[in-house]
């Protein structure tokens, strides 16, 4: 669901008043500046999937990113500074989204059936726990977490695309995705998983 603008500036307003940040500097200490500019987006290799191809030029305008992706931390800390009314979901096995208990948890073993923690960690690692991965100073742009993103994803039903891969994916797609700058997917916006996650963006702040 699209949030409009008047009501996304009053929840920004709300989070940088409350004890998530002291004072609005030091939000902004947790954005990066990423200018503007024209660029290729996109891959011209054969097993482009999701939309990767073909290569075009995108022209983008300025924009701040957080530093971070959103944590389970900071996301309690915007719930409990606005009040923010969680839905609990219970168990629903019917669900296409749903998985078996003994699923829910990535285990030491055979990848991609389970996780091998080759990076030190069990599935997602802390969002510091790596340095940054560009000259921005941007953390956990690729193989982490997948990132939501705004942008529409060509389908039969209403999906968004995201971005970056996550810790179940392979650099030669031997296992899931692909990992790559170039690497993409579409999911339904009601889909939840622990390699999937988001961090906030905005034009001007």
């Amino acid at each position: 669901t699209t949030v409009p603008s008047s009501t996304f500036n009053s929840i920004l307003s709300t989070v940088f008043a409350s004890s998530i940040f002291s004072n609005v500097a030091a939000a902004e200490d947790e954005m990066i500046e990423v200018p503007g500019g024209t660029w290729l987006m996109g891959t011209s290799a054969a097993d482009g999937r999701d939309g990767e191809s073909p290569v075009r030029q995108v022209k983008v305008e300025s924009f701040q990113m957080d530093k971070y992706p959103v944590t389970n931390e900071d996301f309690r800390e915007f719930v409990r500074a606005t009040k923010y009314s969680l839905i609990l979901l219970f168990v629903f096995p019917s669900a296409p989204w749903w998985l078996p208990t003994w699923r829910a948890f990535w285990r030491q073993g055979s990848f991609p059936e389970n996780d091998t923690a080759e990076d030190g960690f069990h599935g997602v690692s802390p969002v510091s726990a790596f340095p940054a991965q560009n000259s921005y100073g941007l953390y956990d742009m690729l193989g982490n977490t997948w990132e939501w993103t705004s942008t529409p994803f060509r389908g039969s039903q209403k999906m968004f695309v995201l971005r970056g891969a996550s810790f179940i994916d392979t650099v030669d797609g031997s296992a899931n995705h692909k990992a790559g700058i170039t690497t993409r997917m579409g999911n339904t916006p009601d889909s939840a998983s622990d390699n999937l996650s988001f961090r906030c963006a905005a034009s001007t702040l």
